[in-house]
């Protein structure tokens, strides 16, 4: 794509509104995966449905948010 016709697309990307312009984020990052291996949505949502049961059941173990916070400041703290 020559420069210019790049331009042109991110100065016209830039005026679209926030949602449409994070979809076009999202479609663009997604279109950067390329094809995804079989099965791994499906293991995806059968992952998703097994946490929310555990959720619902009250056997998962939650965190508030400055707990979460704290670990990962924890973990990205240099060694």
């Amino acid at each position: 794509m020559a420069r210019a016709s790049y331009e042109q697309l991110r100065v016209k990307a830039l005026e679209l509104s926030e949602p449409e312009r994070a979809e076009l984020a999202h479609e663009l990052v997604a279109s950067l995966d390329g094809e995804p291996e079989t099965g791994v949505e499906q293991a995806w949502e059968t992952e998703i449905l097994r946490r929310l049961d555990e959720v619902d059941r009250g056997t998962a173990q939650v965190l508030n948010r400055e707990e979460f916070k704290r670990r990962i400041r924890q973990h990205l703290k240099p060694a």
